[in-house]
Formats: C-alpha cells, sequence, structure tokens
C-alpha cells in the first residue's frame, strides 16, 4: 500500500508539472533564410537578396535582404541559414514514386522478403528522395499493407527525414493483371495477395473503400498492362468500362482522386473517359486518347525515367525475356510522348516513377522533358505549381509565399535558364526542417 501511495503521489507532480507546461506554450522557432536571389514560383524571375522569415515551419514574410522590417523578426533564439550565394526556389514535387521499393527484377524476391524489412527501405528512400530536393511526393503503391501511411506520419512528425507524403498505399487491379501477384505458384500467389484486386463494378467499389479505410489519400489502379508485370498479353486496358466508373464515382464520394497506370490507347481513353485525374505513363497515347483528356481535364504524368531506367538494365540478365521485350516495345513511343502529349493540347505534371530506377535520381527528368519540346519554365511549373494543383495542396506548397509550407531548395545558378541545375540540390528544408 506505502508503495501504491508513493507512486500517487509522484503521478500527481508529474500532472501538476505537465499542466505547467501546457499552460506556457513553446516558443515558436523563427528561421531567416537569406538568399541570393529567389524564385517564388515558376511564373517569376529570380529576385535580387531576400530574407524569407519562416516560424514553426511556415513561411511569415520574404523581405529584401537588409531590410529594417527583418527587425521584428531578430528575436531571441532565432536562427540565420546562409544561402546568400545561391537561388532559392520552391521544393520540388514527383507526382510517381515507390518509396518502399528500390529497382530490380527479380520479382521473386516478393516471396522471400518480410514486409518489416521494406519499411527501412522506405525511410532510406525518402532521405535519398528529400536530399535530390523533392519535398513533397505521391507515393503510388507500396509493397506493404501500411508502410507508406506510416512514412507519411513519421516524416510529418520529423521522426525521418523525408518529404511530405501523399500516398495511395496499395494498388486496386483486376485478378491475374498488372498489379496482382504474378509468376509464383498458385500457393505463393494467395499468401502474397493483399487483397486489393476486384471483378465486377460492385467488388471494385468495395475496394476503393478498404482503401479509404486503410488511410488511402487517393487511389491508384492499374487501367491496363504493364511492363514490368511476368505476362507477355500487351498493354491494353484491364478494367470494363463499368468497372473504372464505380472506382472513380466511389472514391469520388469519399473525396479521393483517382490515378490510373495506363499505357494502351484504348485503356488511357476508357480510364479518362471514366473520370480518372491523372495518367500514369500514356506511353501508346494516340489523338483519340488524347481527345478525351483534353475533355475530361485529364493530366499526364510521363515518369520518362522509368523507361531510362529499366533501359540502364537491358542485356544484363536483369529482366526476363517478356519483360525485355516490352521494354524495347516501348522505347520508341516514350522518346515521342511529351511532344505528342503537346501537339494534342493534354496537361502534363511531373512524375519519375522512381523506385524503377534509383531514388535521388529524380531530377534527371526535368532534361528528358525538355528534350521533347518544354521550355525550363514549363518542366519547372511541372513540378511545383502544377504538381501541386493535381494533388489539391496549391494553397500549401509549390510557391514561396506567405502562409505557404517551407518547403525551400536551394541551387547554384538559375533553373528557368538551365534546368538541369536541378540535379545538384545543395540545401532542402522541408516544413521548416533542414533535411542534413
Amino acid at each position: 500500500m506505502r508503495f501504491l501511495k508513493n507512486w500517487a503521489g509522484v503521478l500527481t507532480g508529474m500532472a501538476a508539472g505537465l499542466g505547467a507546461l501546457t499552460a506556457s506554450p513553446a516558443a515558436a522557432e523563427t528561421l531567416l533564410v537569406e538568399a541570393g536571389s529567389v524564385i517564388m514560383d515558376a511564373g517569376s524571375e529570380p529576385s535580387g537578396p531576400m530574407t524569407i522569415v519562416v516560424i514553426d515551419g511556415t513561411i511569415r514574410d520574404i523581405l529584401p535582404a537588409g531590410s529594417d522590417d527583418l527587425e521584428v523578426y531578430a528575436v531571441e533564439g532565432s536562427r540565420v541559414i546562409d544561402l546568400s550565394d545561391k537561388t532559392v526556389l520552391p521544393g520540388l514535387i514527383d507526382l510517381h514514386t515507390h518509396l518502399s521499393g528500390d529497382p530490380s527484377g527479380e520479382f521473386w524476391r516478393a516471396a522471400t522478403t518480410p514486409p518489416e524489412y521494406f519499411t527501412f527501405i522506405a525511410a532510406k528512400n525518402a532521405r535519398l528522395t528529400a536530399l535530390a530536393g523533392f519535398t513533397t511526393v505521391r507515393d503510388l503503391g507500396s509493397r506493404t499493407d501500411q508502410v507508406t501511411q506510416m512514412l507519411r506520419r513519421a516524416t510529418a512528425e520529423g521522426l525521418v527525414p523525408g518529404p511530405r507524403v501523399v500516398t495511395s498505399a496499395r494498388t486496386i487491379a483486376i485478378i491475374g493483371g498488372h498489379g496482382d501477384v504474378n509468376g509464383f505458384t498458385e500457393h505463393v500467389n494467395d499468401v502474397l495477395d493483399s487483397g486489393f484486386t476486384c471483378t465486377g463494378a460492385v467488388e471494385c467499389a468495395a475496394k476503393v473503400r478498404l482503401a479509404s479505410q486503410y488511410g488511402a489519400d487517393l487511389i491508384k489502379i492499374t487501367a491496363t498492362g504493364g511492363v514490368l508485370s511476368q505476362q507477355g498479353r500487351g498493354l491494353e486496358a484491364h478494367f470494363s468500362d463499368e468497372e473504372m466508373r464505380a472506382i472513380v464515382s466511389t472514391a469520388e464520394t469519399l473525396g479521393l482522386r483517382v490515378a490510373a497506370h495506363a499505357h494502351g490507347a484504348r485503356g488511357i481513353e476508357a480510364a479518362a473517359r471514366a473520370g480518372v485525374h491523372t495518367i500514369e505513363h500514356g506511353t501508346y497515347l494516340d489523338d483519340q486518347a488524347a481527345q478525351v483528356m483534353r475533355d475530361s481535364g485529364t493530366t499526364l504524368v510521363p515518369t520518362l525515367m522509368a523507361l531510362r531506367g529499366v533501359s540502364e538494365g537491358l542485356g544484363s540478365g536483369t529482366y526476363t525475356p517478356v519483360v525485355e521485350s516490352k521494354i524495347r516495345a516501348v522505347q520508341p513511343l516514350m522518346a515521342t510522348l511529351v511532344s505528342r502529349a503537346r501537339q494534342f493540347g493534354v496537361p502534363i505534371a511531373f512524375g519519375t516513377d522512381a523506385g524503377v530506377f534509383p531514388h535521388g535520381r529524380n531530377a534527371e527528368e526535368f532534361a528528358l522533358m525538355t528534350a521533347q519540346g518544354m521550355s525550363n519554365r514549363e518542366a519547372l511549373a511541372s513540378a511545383t505549381t502544377v504538381a501541386a494543383r493535381v494533388i489539391g495542396l496549391e494553397n500549401e506548397i509549390g510557391r514561396i509565399a506567405p502562409g505557404y509550407s517551407a518547403d525551400l531548395i536551394a541551387v547554384d545558378g538559375n533553373p528557368l535558364a538551365d534546368v538541369t541545375v536541378l540535379e545538384d540540390v545543395d540545401f532542402v528544408m522541408v516544413r521548416g526542417r533542414v533535411i542534413e
């Protein structure tokens, strides 16, 4: 009894202490980021020297360097970050990543690797992605049920260095199609099945609800076959029109957007007509499919780096013969994808499919986009203001402005003159936290 009474006293003291702590909130952290020049957004020109005031992870003010108005922010405990020889611009956004995966043609590793291991892979890749200048990512398909949802929380809370994560979690696929478990015996397929395949409109709608229950920020479907799956049956439509309409309408009732992996032209057309928000890859885009995308307001996320990454493994035994033949078939098409989309008036946003190639190389996508006709400014916009709008965060990220999240990167040079300078980022801040 004396033990219990003693602990009761301790707990009472702790409660009083916690009450005192909550009654006196900690002072807000103030950072003064001194920049040689600032690109506020992709539509702006570089400024002269400026100071960006960041308080508790939010941009409070942007003032000319040396301005008298800065005195009010030079409070005790404020910190100065000297980037006076750098260009500071908004953090970049990659709309198509797979943080819990690393490139490999060894599809069988899904049957030999415990799911917990992918959490460590995801944490490693989150840091690499942030250091590459990407302060927000949309993760479209993870290796285990909760890895990216937990990574989303860990990066938001500052437990793990990395970007803001918007995730679809698992991918909804047809049974036996791209996104389902393939290439194993029936018993192993059953063990690895994540429960996100469906047949028929009712069942597909139920899988959307299940994804929402599991914490998905959006829905990802594999609307057509894929290049890296083990089937060699083509890249056209997988879901029926009725199934895709059910997926999109159910997602909309839950406030979720839909991203559709789609290669074949008729699959692209069907997905856009059903109302998906983005087409991922879009390899065989033709005039008819583009017209539907244009009319539906569907955005293309071309993922040109995916082809570069997998092409680097051709002839090395990395991929099975079935996969190699599909890679070679899409090479000439991906070399003209962005130019075709622009010709047809299809909006384009930045996404790479990182995970198919090593994470951290995301910015190499910019050079591939400009090689197909995009200007440096358009390419930068695709990874900032345009991408922010795609994920519904245009009032929070994608530009440097008061009230926006302090997602900042710094580079040498001017990316509006040469977008490839973004391949070498010197400083990264996510939500006001410097990524080391």
